[in-house]
C-alpha cells in the first residue's frame, strides 16, 4: 500500500474511533503510530506531543500533521491531518442538524453524560503513559518541579501560557541550558 494512503487511513481510523479530544485521543495515536506501524519510537512520540501542546490549536490535528511530517515530509503532514479530520468534520456536518433537532432529548443528554466518565478515563491513560517512561519523570528535581506546575495550574488564576513559560525557565534553572541541535 501507498504509504501517503496508509498515512491517511491510519489517521481517519484514529479520527473515527477516538472520543473525548485529543488528550483522550493519545493513547490511541499512540498504540497507531508507535507500537502498530513503528513509524516513530515513543521518545519521538512523546516529543511530539509537548510540541502539538505548546503551539496553537486542537492537540489531535497538530501530532498528526507532526508524525505525518516526521514520516514523510510536507504530504505526509498532508494527509494525516486531513485524515485524522476528516471522519469528524463529516460526522459534525451531519449530527448538527440532529442535535439541534433533539438538543432536549432525555436520551440525547444522556449518552452524553455516559461518555463524560469515558473521556476522564482515557485522559488518565494519556497521563499515565506519558508519566510512566524514565525520560518524563527523570529525578526528584522533576517530580518536585511537576508538582509545583501542578500546583499552580489548580490553584492559582494564572494564564497556562505564563505557566508554560515559568516551567521552560524553571527546567533552564533545574537542568541547564542543553542544546540538542
Amino acid at each position: 500500500m501507498n504509504l501517503l494512503l496508509k498515512i491517511f487511513l491510519t489517521f481517519l481510523k484514529i479520527g473515527m474511533f477516538s472520543f473525548g479530544g485529543g488528550l483522550a485521543m493519545l493513547p490511541f495515536i499512540k498504540k497507531e503510530i508507535v507500537d502498530n506501524n513503528h513509524w516513530i519510537d515513543f521518545s519521538t512520540f512523546k516529543d511530539i506531543i509537548g510540541i502539538a501542546q505548546m503551539t496553537p490549536g486542537p492537540i489531535a490535528i497538530n501530532s498528526a500533521t507532526f508524525v505525518g511530517f516526521k514520516v514523510n515530509g510536507v504530504l505526509g503532514s498532508v494527509f494525516a491531518t486531513l485524515g485524522v479530520v476528516t471522519f469528524s468534520f463529516i460526522l459534525v456536518s451531519i449530527a448538527t442538524h440532529y442535535i439541534i433537532k433533539f438538543k432536549e432529548s432525555k436520551i440525547l443528554k444522556a449518552v452524553i453524560l455516559g461518555m463524560r466518565p469515558a473521556v476522564i478515563g482515557l485522559i488518565i491513560s494519556a497521563f499515565l503513559f506519558l508519566a510512566k517512561d524514565s525520560y518524563s519523570i527523570k529525578d526528584i528535581k522533576s517530580i518536585i518541579l511537576g508538582g509545583f506546575i501542578g500546583i499552580l495550574l489548580f490553584k492559582t488564576k494564572l494564564h497556562p501560557i505564563f505557566i508554560i513559560i515559568l516551567a521552560g525557565i524553571l527546567g533552564i534553572v533545574f537542568y541547564g541550558f542543553l542544546p540538542t541541535f
